[in-house]
């Protein structure tokens, strides 16, 4: 019962982050500003929630008396902190950035959303951060639902050699996309004309 009552707490957590990472990797590919405006509310209403819960656990936690299942769920927050607080620091900032600067462009319903804006919804520390928090949640969860048991102790250094890669997988494909979208985003180089001796000179 009490592991129970521990995964009923990370669940809401751990759904939270990934559901936003989720949002947030979808955002360089909606065409409309008008879309990327209200998708980009969405993400920052779950984001600011999945922050309020990681900061609400440990808070409750402080209010209990010995070991309970929201001390154990606050513990399976330790990964998930650093990259939550690079969500807060940076990630929200841009989000409301972007959700501003759509909101600008967002005329009509099919206005489309230029490149520099999506280029700013590819950014790194939009997608990335979040996608970090939900993927730190991972062994939490896993072990608050029993199936840690069937990996054994030995199967930790090949856990974290495989969340390591996936973290550089995704911090890779953010920067390509991102580098992509800028580069359109770009004014196109107006070659100059050569100089008239030049087409004189044989």
């Amino acid at each position: 019962m009490n592991m129970q009552s521990h995964l009923a707490l990370l669940l809401p957590v751990a759904a939270a982050w990934w559901t936003a990472g989720y949002l947030a990797d979808g955002l360089p590919r909606l065409n409309h500003a008008r879309e990327l405006r209200q998708r980009t509310g969405w993400l920052l209403a779950l984001t600011l929630t999945g922050l309020g819960l990681t900061v609400a656990l440990p808070i409750a936690g402080l209010g209990t008396v010995g070991p309970s299942p929201v001390d154990d769920a606050a513990d399976g927050l330790v990964f998930a902190a650093v990259p939550a607080l690079l969500v807060a620091g940076s990630t929200v900032r841009r989000l409301r950035r972007l959700w501003a600067g759509a909101g600008a462009l967002s005329v009509t319903a099919r206005t489309p959303a230029p490149h520099g804006l999506r280029a700013a919804a590819a950014h790194p520390l939009v997608g990335l951060p979040l996608q970090v928090t939900g993927l730190a949640l991972l062994p939490a969860v896993i072990m608050a639902s029993g199936a840690g048991r069937f990996l054994g102790s030995s199967a930790t250094g090949p856990v974290i050699t495989v969340a390591v890669l996936a973290v550089a997988a995704i911090a890779v494909r953010h920067a390509l996309r991102h580098s992509h979208f800028a580069e359109r985003a770009m004014p196109e180089r107006v070659s100059s004309p050569r100089p008239a001796a030049s087409a004189l000179h044989v």
